[in-house]
């Protein structure tokens, strides 16, 4: 071993020792599960339709329904043009909060523009063979004409019929999640048709993009309204370790780049350190990491599905306080999402090029 790696491997050590300790106590019961669904590639996010049956995107540019008997549909038609390269492509879906009477979605999805590529909305009508009137409605500008990762791109629906969008960084130039003029880094609260929400906490404000509900994120995947409470909870990547749950609020800074309780790929230090006054503390952070990406309320827990280490996290729940922390299907198989079905169980995404969806029986 090199002296410099030597270094290196001392100053990762140092940084991580005070993270090490669990702050929640841990248990690790058996899980039982079932496949429900299988023949996806990649599968990203799903939506449950009045009806039982399940939407579902894959990563590669296709959309599909599963019946409730876990039969797979063809690839519905409609899909539009997107980048499936790195991290990019199909990623999620959501139901308007008319959707029994509009028949609208939203879809988040990796795409070309000024050059570059970007994060982008959509708003579409489904039909059993497909989609119609299929509009952009909001593009995280300016496009990056590098790096082909942290897209984030979960939504959430209120009930309001306003939509919330996780946008990533897009890895290369950092500091994006914190300027203010840029929607890279952001949770987005927007109309149905992608204008700024009213009563956005930016509005009106000189060289702010009036679109931003929150800032400083690295790649949010994970994005949910705790309906005990409608408070909007978020969990986003870090680097190595420094992976975080966040209770959302208007208008606050959540500090990546400048603070984090992770360390950069090499083992060097991020920013100024793990807090600062004037910059949210998460509601949990791990170190090192479990990867979140789609979190799902469910029966008073959060469940988190975890690509690395592979498996399901649940944080049990008193209204927006987490109490513990459990870990299921612990180093099996990387989970991109979980939803709850028609019955009222977890269903769980597998991040897999042979990928499918598992019932959670018990756990």
């Amino acid at each position: 071993m090199t002296r410099r790696r030597a270094l290196l491997g001392a100053v990762a050590a140092a940084l991580a020792a005070p993270l090490a300790a669990p702050r929640l106590a841990r248990a690790q019961p058996t899980a039982r599960t079932t496949v429900f669904a299988t023949g996806l590639e990649h599968p990203w996010g799903a939506a449950l339709l009045p009806d039982g049956r399940m939407l579902v995107t894959e990563r590669p540019g296709r959309l599909r329904l599963i019946a409730r008997d876990g039969t797979l549909s063809p690839p519905l038609a409609g899909v539009p043009e997107l980048v499936a390269e790195g991290q990019g492509g199909l990623l999620d879906v959501a139901l308007a909060a008319d959707f029994a009477r509009s028949g609208e979605i939203f879809l988040s999805q990796a795409a070309r523009a000024g050059g570059g590529v970007l994060t982008r909305l959509l708003r579409a009508r489904l039909g059993d063979r497909g989609l119609t009137e299929v509009t952009p409605i909001l593009d995280a500008t300016p496009a990056q004409a590098q790096g082909r990762n942290h897209y984030g791109g979960r939504i959430v629906v209120a009930g309001d019929g306003s939509v919330f969008l996780s946008t990533g960084e897009r890895y290369v130039t950092k500091l994006r999640a914190q300027r203010l003029d840029d929607l890279g880094g952001k949770i987005l609260h927007l109309t149905r048709d992608g204008a700024p929400a009213p009563g956005n906490p930016f509005l009106g404000r000189e060289g702010v993009r009036p679109e931003i509900w929150s800032y400083g994120h690295r790649n949010p995947q994970g994005l949910a309204l705790n309906p005990a409470t409608g408070t909007l909870f978020e969990a986003e990547f870090g680097a190595r370790g420094g992976d975080e749950v966040n209770i959302i609020r208007p208008g606050r800074n959540y500090g990546w780049p400048i603070v984090t309780h992770g360390i950069d790929y090499d083992g060097s230090r991020i920013g100024e350190g793990s807090s600062r006054p004037d910059m949210e503390e998460p509601q949990r952070f791990w170190a090192p990491s479990v990867s979140p990406s789609g979190i799902a309320f469910h029966d008073g827990a959060l469940f988190l599905a975890c690509l690395n280490t592979p498996g399901l996290l649940r944080l049990g729940m008193e209204g927006d306080r987490i109490t513990g922390e459990t870990r299921l299907l612990w180093g099996q198989t990387r989970l991109r999402d979980v939803i709850q079905g028609a019955d009222g169980r977890l269903y769980i995404l597998t991040d897999e090029t042979q990928g499918k969806i598992l019932r959670l029986e018990q756990g």
